[in-house]
């Protein structure tokens, strides 16, 4: 697989290996663009624009790991569901409901896609997904 295609393309599998050197590539970049950000070095509309930007491979990568798992791509929206939930405004909820919904929900919908996407092994052999993921290249051969 190339770099294209597992940066940029929802098609395919990704395995363990490059699923989690995709998050730590993108998280270290969001780190990076915070501190800029936050320092003065990058104004803020410009950030979140390349954080937005970002969030395309972030995406891409998660797809193509679900899809390893033999599971389809919209699984991911789970992510987004969590974090709609830890910043709605709960307080009309007594206070062990506000606990629930903003914390624990989207702290359980995070660690099990974690679990799900980067400890368990993908899928023997072919699924509906494609064959076997093959590693990342990060040399041309």
């Amino acid at each position: 697989m190339t770099i294209q295609q597992w940066c940029f393309s929802f098609r395919g599998r990704v395995g363990r290996r490059d699923f989690w050197l995709g998050m730590i590539i993108v998280l270290a970049l969001m780190v990076g663009l915070f501190v800029l950000a936050g320092t003065g070095w990058l104004e803020t509309q410009k950030a979140a624009f390349i954080l937005v930007v970002l969030m395309w491979p972030l995406t891409a990568i998660l797809v193509k790991r679900l899809h390893d798992r033999n599971k389809s791509g919209w699984w991911a929206l789970l992510l987004v569901v969590a974090w709609m939930l830890g910043n709605g405004n709960w307080s009309m909820l007594p206070p062990l409901g506000q606990w629930v919904v903003e914390r624990f929900l989207p702290t359980l919908i995070t660690v099990m896609m974690l679990l799900d996407c980067g400890a368990f092994v993908g899928t023997i052999g072919t699924n509906r997904f494609g064959p076997v993921a093959e590693p990342l290249r990060l040399r041309a051969s």
